[in-house]
């Protein structure tokens, strides 16, 4: 891979349903092997959308982040199963991964694979809580022993899947260790990065105490300093790209990263020279959530000079709900300006079409949100002819069910939003509907309304 340093302007990178099965477990199976190739990790780790309308951005019920339909696999339309057959499947799918004596290592990986999908299908919390201390022993030999890449890798993916199911507050410090090992010490780059995001997803979801999660993004950060090279994966873009979303989404839990901005601003920033469009992005979409971050709302009383407070009249009314700006986060903003705006606006032939068209529609909004931070993703500038008033922010939604969505109008949204589909996948909408975990990390509105 070419050194992710050089010129973006210079050189550059970044379904259809199987057919379903009359046997649960069989078509869990062949529709797991698709789901472990990196194409199909990269193309997880980005947010594909749908236009509903010229004001609104819906994303996908989740169809877009698998190659697979979760519910056609579990409950298939030709399937003649009773709707509670998935709990006897996943009970014997626990057997399986903890009867280690009598499994083949295909046959862990293939029910580490059916477990993880049935519980991204399924909310199991109460149907796996009192396996756990057989459960994750299992999990982290495999994680550990690397017999092969399928298994290790299964078992991470299985690892966060229970992590968001159980929302315990204990299993942080069960992992973090093995995890990291993983991430330095394994030879197979697919573990890598699966490991990197069971790590983002334990410090998030699994009770890391706040210096803890702390650690992890400091750990996070000398990945993407060190273009991979701190953990033995020199120029690895895809490892990169990991530790920069994963980064992103424990950011979206500190409440004051003042401190933290200045150290990893500098290596986003350095990051947008990347050769990789992937890591781009993640990086410009960091840099969008830092500037975020530095507005917070006024205060009761507070003194405050005008210059310092935001004016999006069309998105905050009165003057006791302007966001301010607490510090300064980047002072060579004109420079990044420049460099937003080249990425926004690239178009030379050395970068695929596909990648180019990422890249304008990302970075637009990036830089738009850098020049004015409480402006968040797909924010428009457009006037309603109706109301004459801009569109504002909130385009971009995710439907639930018919009343209630989801907007994405702020880019920590967005970063736990993709963070839950990583996982998820398929499985999102249902998990936000039955699981708290999910829905707690992200608010709703009723749909139709604004």
């Amino acid at each position: 891979m070419h050194d992710l340093r050089r010129q973006a302007l210079e050189n550059g990178k970044t379904v259809s349903r199987k057919a379903r099965s009359r046997q649960v477990s069989t078509a869990s199976s062949k529709a797991n092997s698709n789901l472990n190739s990196p194409a199909q990790s990269r193309a997880n780790s980005r947010n594909p959308s749908r236009h509903g309308s010229d004001d609104e951005e819906y994303l996908s019920d989740g169809t877009a982040w698998s190659t697979n339909s979760i519910e056609d696999i579990l409950n298939g339309e030709d399937v003649d199963l009773p709707s509670d057959a998935w709990k006897a499947e996943l009970q014997n799918t626990v057997e399986q991964i903890v009867d280690r004596k009598r499994s083949s290592t295909e046959g862990r990986a293939d029910s580490l694979s059916r477990f993880a999908h049935i519980c991204m299908a399924r909310f199991a919390k109460d149907d796996i809580e009192s396996h756990m201390g057989e459960l994750l022993p299992s999990m982290l030999r495999s994680i550990k022993q690397e017999t092969t890449e399928r298994e290790t890798v299964n078992a991470l993916k299985a690892l966060s899947v229970a992590i968001i199911t159980l929302d315990s507050d204990d299993i942080y410090d069960s992992v973090a260790d093995q995890l990291k090992r993983t991430i330095s010490d394994s030879e197979s780059i697919q573990a890598k990065i699966s490991a990197i995001h069971a790590l983002g997803v334990a410090a998030f979801f699994g009770g890391a105490s706040e210096d803890e999660s702390e650690d992890v993004m400091t750990y996070l950060l000398e990945i993407i300093e060190s273009d991979g090279l701190s953990v033995d994966a020199h120029d690895e873009g895809s490892v990169v790209v990991a530790a920069l979303e994963e980064w992103g989404l424990l950011a979206t839990g500190v409440e004051d990263i003042e401190e933290t901005t200045e150290a990893a601003i500098e290596a986003f920033v350095d990051q947008l020279q990347s050769s990789d469009a992937g890591v781009q992005i993640a990086a410009g979409e960091n840099i969008a959530l830092l500037y975020e971050k530095s507005y917070t709302p006024r205060e009761e009383d507070e003194d405050i000079s005008e210059e310092d407070v935001d004016s999006e009249d069309e998105e905050q009314p009165s003057r006791d709900d302007k966001l301010v700006k607490r510090y300064t986060v980047y002072r060579r903003q004109d420079q990044l300006l420049h460099t937003l705006d080249d990425l926004a606006t690239i178009s030379t032939r050395k970068i695929s079409k596909k990648d180019r068209k990422t890249l304008h529609s990302s970075f637009a909004d990036i830089r738009n949100s850098v020049e004015k931070p409480t402006r968040g993703p797909k924010y428009s500038t457009a006037l309603d002819q109706e109301t004459g008033r801009s569109y504002g922010g909130g385009r971009m939604k995710v439907r639930i069910n018919r009343n209630v969505e989801v907007r994405i109008d702020k880019w920590w949204k967005l970063q736990r939003l993709n963070a839950l589909r990583r996982v998820l996948q398929g499985g999102f909408t249902h998990q936000y509907d039955e699981n708290e975990a999910v829905s707690r990390c992200l608010p709703f509105s009723v749909a139709g309304k604004r």
